[in-house]
């Protein structure tokens, strides 16, 4: 399985609206600058997460974004699934897909798969935005001179 840049930028999109939150709205533009990311592409995920009801868009010339719950509320799992779709690292596993194996009753490789699925969702549904909040100070304090 491997994460596309949709499902890396979001992430890196929310994490940016929590750590910057005064309780204003915050600009995409600004988050575009602060993590190097075209504002067209951020534009396309901030979309989907807005529709989601994970973030709140306030318009007008001091418009921006903030998230609307928490950065505890929000788990990795969360907006992985939202941008990816399914974490399943093949499709024989994967709930939500309808073309489902013949060997899947005989076939040992499933515990293989059943397994590594597990352990990606155990980590993603474990760690919530406020854990990538607080690494992300607690990796500025270790800079500081």
């Amino acid at each position: 399985m491997k994460i596309s840049t949709k499902g890396r930028y979001a992430v890196r999109l929310m994490l940016d609206l929590a750590l910057n939150n005064t309780g204003e709205p915050i600009s995409l533009k600004d988050v575009a600058k602060r993590q190097g990311i075209s504002d067209k592409y951020l534009e396309q995920i901030i979309s989907v997460l807005n529709r989601a009801g994970f973030v709140k868009s306030v318009r007008g010339a001091q418009g921006g974004y903030y998230l609307r719950k928490r950065p505890e509320d929000y788990t990795m799992g969360m907006i992985l699934r939202l941008t990816e779709g399914s974490l399943a690292p093949v499709s024989c596993i994967d709930e939500e897909d309808e073309v489902k194996c013949d060997k899947q009753d005989s076939c040992v490789t499933v515990i293989l798969w059943r397994k590594i699925n597990d352990a990606i969702s155990d980590v993603v549904d474990n760690t919530t935005l406020q854990d990538l909040v607080d690494w992300q100070r607690e990796k500025a304090d270790d800079y500081v001179i």
